[in-house]
Parts: C-alpha cells; sequence; structure tokens
C-alpha cells in the first residue's frame, strides 16, 4: 500500500473512533461519577461505624477495684488526661485553628478549596496534605480501620468518617476530642498531658508562644521535638505565630516580639501510675482482654468495672513487708559484694556476667574482639557500675491467698514495679528448696507411713543415671540415731528427705505435688525432687500449701468475683473454681499437723520468737544451694502466704550462709505481714485448723498397733519433753521424742546502713539444711516467652461444670480468676 493511502486509512479509522465517542459521550459523563460513586458506597462498610464514633466521645476505661472498693488500676489505651474545651487555653484553640484548618468553622467535615490545592500542588510535585482537623481526628481515632498510606483508598475513607464524625458532634465537641488524643511523644497524649510534659502546668495555663510550640509538634512530633531539636521547634512555632498573625489572632507587634523569644521548657515525662498492685493488675488486665472481646466489649472505652478479691488493707502490708525486709537485705549484699572477693575486675563471674550484655554484644558487632570488648567494658567506670547494680538488686514475690476459696488477697510481683516489672509471683521460676519436702512426706502418708515413724540420720548413698553417686548432707554432721518423720521435717532434715523419696519414688512425689497445685511447671522425676530441684512459681506452691489447709482438696486461684458497666449493671459474676479431692483428709491434716512443729520448735521458728505471732499456724521454709533463693510459706486457718527473695540471675547470692537462708531471708516477710494483719484484725488471733472426723477405724488400729510394734523393738525411745505449745492447737498427744541439737552457727556483723531494719537473731539458732543437687541431666529451661495462663486463656469459656472434674493437668490453668456463673 501506498504512503498516501496508508495515510487516509489512517484518517478514516480516526474519523470513525472519534464519531463513536461523540455518540456515547453522555454515556461516559453519567457512568464516570456513578462509578465513583459506587466505590464510594462499598467503601462506607469499611470505615468505622456510626457507634464506634460515639463510643469516642464517651470513652471510659475500665477499672479494677479491690474487695473493699479501693481503686487497684485503670485501663487506659495511653496516658492521657481528659479535659474539656473550657480548660483549654484559648491560645491553644487559635493556634491550631490557624495552623491546621482556618476554615474550620465553614465546612461539614471536608474543605474542598483546601483539597483542590493540595492535589493541584501534588501534581505539581509539591506533594501537600489537604486534611482537615475532623480528617485528623479520624485518623487519630481509626488508624487501623483508615490506614495511612498515601493513597486515594486511604483519603476516602478518611472523608467518609469525617463526614459521619461532623454529623454526630458539634464543633466544639470536636475540637475537645481532637485535642485530647493527639499524640506528643514520651507517652504523653492530649493537650494536658503535653502541658505537663513540656512546660510542667496545666492546658488552661499554657501561654501564646507554648501553645504556638506545642501546635508546632503536630506536623511532626519527632521532627519537632523541642527537647530533641529545640532549632526547628523554635522555626516551626514562629510558623505557627505567622499564621495566627495572617488570621487576626496577634497583631504584627506581638509577633515581632514573641517570635525573638527564646525556647523555654521546664520538660518532665509524666509517669503512668502502676497502683498499689501492678503485677495483679496486669494478670486481670491479660484476661479481662480475652473476656472483653468474647462478650464485645472494649476495655478501653466501654467504662467495664471489675471487681476483684484482693484485699487493699492486706496489699498495703504486704508492700511494706517486702520493701522493708529487703531494704535491709539490699545493704547486706552491697557490703558484702563490696568486699575483696566480690565485684571487681578479676571475678570470673563478673567477666561472664559482661560478655552477655548487650553493650558486650554491640561492641563485637562493632568488629571489636572478645578480648578487647570485654576489656573495653571493665574499665568503663558507669558501665560497670550499672552493671553492679541491676545485678546485685535484691528481689521478692510475696502472694498471700484465702484458702477456702482460693481467692488472692495479696500480690506483690517485685519490690518496685517501675524497675522490675517482671512477675516473681506467677511469672518468675526457681528451684523451692526445702518448701518442696512436704510433698515428700505427704507421699510417705499416703503410702502408709505415719508422723511418728522413724529413720536413722545416716550418710545417704544415691546411685543416679550413669554411675553418679548423690550424697545429700545437712548442715550438721549426721548423727546415726533414729529420728521421726515429724522431727526430720521440722529440722529440715535433708538425708532423711532422700531415704523418703527412695522408698515412696519420685514420681509419687511429683504426681502429689501437682495434684496440690504445682500443675504449670514440670517436674523432673528424680531423686533431687525431694530436696527441691525442679523449678517452681511461688503461687503454685502457695496455693499447693493451700490445698493443704483446705483438707487435701484442689482449687485453682480466684481473682474476679463480678464485672459491671458504667451504670453498675452486673455483666457477669464468678464463684470460686469447684473444689477436686486430691488427697485423703487425714493424710493432708497429718502433713499440717507436721507442719506446724517447724515453726513450734524447728527451722521457722523465728515466726513465733520474733514476730510473737500464737495462733495455730503452720509452715516451711526453703533455701537452694549456694543460698541463690529463700522460701518461706506460712498456712493460717484464713490465710496463706508464701515469699521468695532472691536475685534475678541465680548465679549472684547474697554471699553470706547466714542471711541467704530462707529463714533469714524470706521468713521476716511473711512474719512481718502475718503479725500486722493479726494486729490490724484483718486475720482471727483465735482461728484454727479443723481436723478431720476419722469415721474409719482400721487407719487408727493400723496406726496404734504400728507404735506398739515399734515400742517392742526400742525404735521409740522416750527423750526429753518436747517443747510446750504456744497455742492451744487440737491434736492428739505424741511420744516424747529427742530434738537433735541446733547446728553452731555465728552471726556475721550487719551493716551500718541497714543496722535500723536488719533482723534481730533469737539465741538459739537452727540452721537450715542447704541442699547440694547433683547436676541436672538436662540443662534449665529458659522463661517461657509466655506464661502458662495465655496458653489457658483461650479455654476459658469451657470451665462451666458445677461438679469438680477429672484432673486435666494441661487445661486447669496456673492462675484462674473464677469460674463463671452469671453472664448477662
Amino acid at each position: 500500500m501506498q504512503p498516501r493511502a496508508r495515510m487516509q486509512a489512517v484518517l478514516q479509522h480516526t474519523r470513525a473512533l472519534g464519531r463513536r465517542l461523540r455518540a456515547w459521550r453522555w454515556q461516559w459523563l453519567v457512568a464516570l461519577p456513578a462509578a465513583g460513586l459506587l466505590y464510594v458506597l462499598l467503601l462506607i462498610p469499611f470505615t468505622p461505624a456510626i457507634s464506634d464514633i460515639r463510643k469516642a466521645k464517651l470513652e471510659q476505661p475500665a477499672r479494677v477495684l479491690s474487695a473493699d472498693g479501693r481503686e487497684i488500676a485503670i485501663f487506659k489505651r495511653s496516658n492521657r488526661q481528659w479535659v474539656e474545651l473550657e480548660q483549654v487555653s484559648p491560645h491553644v484553640i487559635q493556634a491550631l485553628i490557624a495552623t491546621e484548618d482556618h476554615r474550620f468553622y465553614e465546612h461539614h467535615g471536608m474543605d474542598w478549596w483546601r483539597t483542590a490545592g493540595a492535589v493541584v500542588h501534588t501534581l505539581r510535585g509539591d506533594m501537600q496534605g489537604g486534611s482537615t482537623l475532623t480528617q485528623q481526628l479520624a485518623r487519630n481515632l481509626y488508624p487501623e480501620a483508615i490506614g495511612r498510606a498515601a493513597s486515594l483508598n486511604r483519603k476516602l475513607k478518611e472523608a467518609i468518617t469525617a463526614f459521619k464524625i461532623e454529623w454526630l458532634y458539634s464543633k466544639d465537641e470536636i475540637l475537645e476530642t481532637y485535642l485530647n488524643t493527639v499524640p506528643f511523644l514520651y507517652n504523653a497524649w492530649g493537650i494536658e498531658m503535653a502541658a505537663r510534659t513540656y512546660f510542667d502546668k496545666s492546658a488552661a495555663r499554657l501561654s501564646v508562644i507554648e501553645a504556638a510550640t506545642l501546635v508546632g509538634m503536630l506536623k511532626g512530633t519527632s521532627y519537632y521535638n523541642p527537647v530533641r531539636n529545640p532549632e526547628r521547634a523554635v522555626a516551626r512555632r514562629n510558623t505557627v505565630l505567622a499564621q495566627m498573625l495572617k488570621h487576626g489572632e496577634l497583631t504584627d507587634k506581638e509577633f515581632q516580639q514573641l517570635k525573638k523569644r527564646p525556647l523555654r521548657l521546664n520538660f518532665e515525662r509524666q509517669e503512668v501510675p502502676v497502683g498499689m498492685a501492678p503485677h495483679f493488675a496486669q494478670q486481670v488486665r491479660k484476661w479481662l482482654i480475652d473476656w472483653a472481646d468474647s462478650q464485645d466489649y472494649n476495655i478501653y472505652t466501654d467504662g467495664l468495672v471489675v471487681h476483684t478479691t484482693l484485699d487493699a488493707r492486706l496489699q498495703t502490708q504486704a508492700l511494706q513487708a517486702v520493701r522493708s525486709h529487703t531494704q535491709a537485705l539490699q545493704a547486706i549484699a552491697d557490703t558484702n559484694w563490696s568486699k575483696r572477693d566480690g565485684w571487681h575486675a578479676d571475678n570470673p563471674l563478673v567477666h561472664s556476667l559482661v560478655r552477655e550484655s548487650a553493650a558486650y554484644a554491640s561492641l563485637r558487632e562493632k568488629g571489636q574482639s572478645a578480648s578487647t570488648a570485654l576489656k573495653t567494658l571493665l574499665q568503663d567506670k558507669d558501665f560497670m557500675q550499672q552493671l553492679r547494680k541491676r545485678k546485685t538488686r535484691i528481689e521478692a514475690g510475696f502472694v498471700a491467698m484465702e484458702p477456702a476459696t482460693a481467692a488472692i488477697r495479696a500480690w506483690v510481683g517485685s519490690r518496685h514495679f517501675a524497675t522490675d516489672a517482671f512477675d516473681h509471683v506467677q511469672q518468675a521460676r526457681r528451684q523451692p528448696g526445702s518448701t518442696f519436702k512436704p510433698f515428700v512426706y505427704g507421699a510417705a502418708l499416703q503410702a502408709g507411713a505415719s508422723a511418728e515413724d522413724t529413720r536413722v540420720d545416716e550418710v545417704v548413698n544415691i546411685v543416679l543415671e550413669g554411675g553418679e553417686v548423690w550424697s545429700p548432707s545437712d548442715a550438721g554432721a549426721p548423727t546415726g540415731k533414729p529420728m521421726s518423720l515429724r522431727d526430720a521435717l521440722a529440722y529440715s532434715k535433708n538425708t532423711i528427705a532422700a531415704q523418703l523419696v527412695q522408698q515412696v519414688g519420685p514420681d509419687k512425689v511429683a504426681h502429689l505435688a501437682r495434684d496440690l497445685g504445682v500443675r504449670a511447671s514440670p517436674l523432673e522425676q528424680v531423686p533431687a525432687l525431694a530436696l527441691g530441684a525442679s523449678p517452681v512459681s511461688l503461687l503454685e506452691m502457695t496455693n499447693a500449701y493451700g490445698s493443704l489447709v483446705r483438707g487435701g482438696q484442689y482449687r485453682s486461684p480466684y481473682l474476679v468475683t463480678r464485672i459491671e458497666d458504667r451504670n453498675g449493671q452486673v455483666l457477669a459474676e464468678f464463684a470460686p473454681h469447684p473444689a477436686q479431692s486430691v488427697m485423703e483428709a487425714q493424710d493432708s491434716y497429718a502433713l499440717l499437723d507436721m507442719l506446724r512443729d517447724v515453726v513450734d520448735k524447728g527451722t521457722g521458728r523465728a515466726i513465733r520468737q520474733r514476730f510473737g505471732i500464737q495462733g495455730d499456724v503452720a509452715g516451711k521454709t526453703g533455701t537452694t544451694q549456694n543460698n541463690a533463693d529463700g522460701w518461706f510459706i506460712l498456712m493460717h486457718p484464713q490465710l496463706v502466704s508464701g515469699a521468695w527473695v532472691g536475685f534475678n540471675d541465680a548465679r549472684i547470692t547474697l554471699r553470706s550462709d547466714y542471711w541467704g537462708q530462707g529463714a533469714r531471708s524470706a521468713l521476716p516477710v511473711v512474719g512481718d505481714f502475718t503479725s500486722r494483719a493479726l494486729r490490724n484484725q484483718a486475720l482471727e488471733r483465735t482461728a484454727r485448723f479443723v481436723e478431720p472426723e476419722n469415721s474409719q477405724w482400721w487407719p487408727a488400729f493400723a496406726d496404734g498397733v504400728r507404735q506398739q510394734v515399734g515400742s517392742w523393738w526400742g525404735q521409740m525411745a522416750a527423750t526429753a519433753a518436747p517443747q510446750e505449745r504456744t497455742e492451744p492447737a487440737a491434736r492428739s498427744a505424741t511420744p516424747s521424742r529427742a530434738q537433735p541439737t541446733p547446728a553452731s552457727i555465728s552471726k556475721p556483723s550487719v551493716p551500718a546502713a541497714a543496722s535500723d531494719q536488719a533482723p534481730t537473731q533469737p539465741e538459739e539458732e537452727i540452721e537450715e539444711s542447704i541442699p547440694s543437687l547433683p547436676a541436672p541431666r538436662t540443662p534449665p529451661a529458659p522463661a517461657p516467652a509466655q506464661d502458662a495462663l495465655d496458653a489457658w486463656l483461650q479455654n476459658w469459656a469451657d470451665a462451666e461444670s458445677d461438679a469438680a472434674p477429672a484432673v486435666d493437668y494441661e487445661r486447669q490453668p496456673p492462675a484462674v480468676w473464677g469460674l463463671p456463673v452469671q453472664q448477662r
């Protein structure tokens, strides 16, 4: 085809296409807007609902209350204090409107002129934002629903939500909500917290120049941060002042004076109030989020009121006891670590701690050799001082439970939540030492032994897997004489506990411990389990002791009693979980009776001698290898209290065999708390453990025959009369028995810094038997990323049966909040 003919053909096709387009021009003019409108309509369901927007103005966080009505915590979405518009300086409102949206009172959610201008500038390569204050509020309130990507889809969602907000609220309500929801860095949300953070004053007292500084930050809080970037903040502040001049809020004279002023801050971070029981509140918060999701509530907006089992008086006393006694022990630790053989650059342990630090890892990543990085940090005085302070800081955990219902009455997870938020009650897993021995003796009672049976206090050699021989020892040398099981437990004899675990089997001991309450922590079924080789939590151990007070019945811990809405209407009520019978009542009481002797004459006698507690109580001390952990658990008929004291790193100790024992580290915390509770009449002095009615004649008959045969063979020789009981406890008389001579110990001097608070010891001391454990077959498991409660929460709704279910350790929660009895 000739070029001329080809050109004519192209022109013909072009004319034909033009004719078709002209024929359809009206259809296109209708179709394009219709398609756009359809797209907008399709987006509406993906924007926040009207009900959600209504909640934004009425947002009310959940409140957690103690059993006696004291506020424990408020679950806020962010750290802010809502203030009404009248409580905000007029300068703030003038600066905000002049800078961000000067036609705010004229539009209905979108400023069409500003939007068109932003489009023109963006097409020219100068990207500008055209969002009104209402659109910004929509984005701030619903970032997930609207998104933050620079796209047409996001702008349309933002506009739709802005129209909904304008339809629901007045202009002043929109301004108030905006000013109370914008972030200002440093965990400060809203204008009130921003004013306090940067200028240490309320929002009502902000000056023009201060208001301009804060409004200027809204364009980019990090970029215009007045603390880190003061020059940029001043430049942006002056831009805001210029906008106020332009829109008539300032005179030219005022503007010229204000823009020359330097930036003056009074910066102070606003700490979030943690309340009296922050660790307890954290546990409640975990569960409440799950419950609220399942019931279509929001813990940050719906004004839920959560009533718990915590007793505010007991919680206050627990805090006082923990802080008082750990402060005294901290002075002892500081003194002992300051000695020549303590914290110094040649200590191999210090080298290990340095190599495990983030600073060491950072230097290695920068290319320094291992030796150079170590040397650099050892010579860095500030780093070493901070490392020592962090590693040698004494920590503690304390929990008190009502045995009848397993209700939590007090919960102290650490010395100071702000310093260490790690929960040493429920989250930490530490070796329990001799506080685990009652499970060994309980298994022996289940196997037919009695408290008056005897074992010879002698060297025990146990052959372990691989041929290793383990010989547990005590503070003093074996006497070679028979000793009753009652006395062996009272004086915490390792040799006799080792004999018992060999006779009943570690599997039986582990099974009883799990039955009574140690259900979340794995227990290694080896002989060393008898001396507390397997790490457990304080909450598990305290609840297991509570099972003994309940007559051998297990209950899951109980925290929440009911939930109400903001108007006081009950939404749900919770009752204690049903009791599960896991141990014969007679065996349980016999074991509890043996534990009375621990505080009457054994390793826990300071409860009576130092703290003057004369009621019917029982308990057990515990100390782990190298004095790494100190434990004490005390049972009162109305309250079971447990304490752990130690360091976060088990390699760090008090460096004192004297102060490192549970009887001198953890026992004073429990003793102080219990004596306060008795003085304040939170506990009854006359309360007594209830001995179960024994309707079975055979156990009593068999026990009598066993004792008679023992007397015939001379195995129950009478000795000096036992110490007189300090309370009229109901218990059958027992034959007099020789008491072992307490091991001789010397009391170290007390540092001057701690002399006012350091424990004073009775004249006659009893040394705690510190276990020497064999090496574990497997290395200890690392701390779990989430506690066992998180996994259990998913099955919470299934716990509906009124009857006690069969024991299922995988489904029983380690810290559960109550059985749902009513959902409304």
